[in-house]
């Protein structure tokens, strides 16, 4: 009886499909020379999959899903076999306790995932973290959150000019005298405020744009969410004295 090693030519290949008894997405084309041995084409295949060599069956199924034979000598050739091309070569694990069953290899939801607490990552070098508030440091405006041009234009919807209001914080009073977005203005909506008071910072000419009138330092410009409208009265600049 003639060697079967000597029957197949040594330079001829197959292209098989593999598939896996416990991992259902493992599916994938390898090539494989038919003079390799099973025993090899096991070591190949459990660098893949992570079943063993000695508790690992094959079967070798043909392009229609029909099963050919098991592949159960492992001194002989692959090619022995007579696969072709497209045909599937699957992989039946036998260790009760292999790491490949209960689908934790392919369900990342069923690993336990490592926490850390906000107090010990702190105290880490090299974080991610820690590298952002470097470049914060050294670059300030490439980290502040970037404002849409509506920002708190619905907040501006209950505010009018003419409104008395009292705007924080100070709890300072006066009168609504501009709502709106403006060219001078960073983006969003803005409430432009005449202070009862010189508590302000100009005369509501902000940045070269004049936005309304009112005496020097009585005017400021202020987000909408600082703002109060109400019945607030201007106070009475007597009413904490002693008498």
């Amino acid at each position: 009886m003639s060697n079967p090693l000597q029957q197949v030519p040594v330079d001829e290949s197959v292209v098989l499909r593999v598939t896996h008894s416990n991992l259902k997405t493992l599916s994938t084309d390898l090539r494989f020379s038919l003079q390799t041995t099973v025993e090899s084409v096991k070591e190949k295949l459990w660098k893949k999959c992570g079943t063993s060599v000695e508790l690992m069956s094959l079967e070798l199924y043909d392009d229609a899903g029909s099963r050919v034979c098991r592949l159960d000598d492992g001194s002989r050739p692959l090619g022995f076999y007579s696969p072709f091309d497209g045909y599937r070569l699957h992989i039946i694990d036998l260790d009760p306790s292999s790491v490949t069953k209960g689908g934790w290899l392919e369900d990342t939801s069923l690993v336990k995932k490592y926490a850390i607490s906000e107090e010990a990552y702190d105290k880490l070098d090299g974080t991610f973290r820690k590298f952002k508030e470097s470049m914060a440091l050294q670059n300030p405006s490439a980290f502040e959150p970037k404002i849409t041009d509506n920002y708190m234009e619905e907040l501006c919807s209950k505010i009018k000019v003419g409104d008395r209001c009292e705007v924080e914080p100070g709890a300072k009073r006066g009168v609504v005298k501009f709502v709106g977005q403006g060219a001078s203005l960073s983006p969003g909506f803005w409430v432009g405020v005449q202070y009862d008071e010189p508590l302000g910072k100009h005369d509501g000419v902000v940045k070269g744009t004049r936005y309304f009138e009112c005496p020097p330092l009585n005017g400021a410009m202020v987000r909408p969410d600082k703002v109060k409208v109400g019945d607030y009265p201007e106070r009475d600049i007597f009413e904490d004295d002693e008498i």
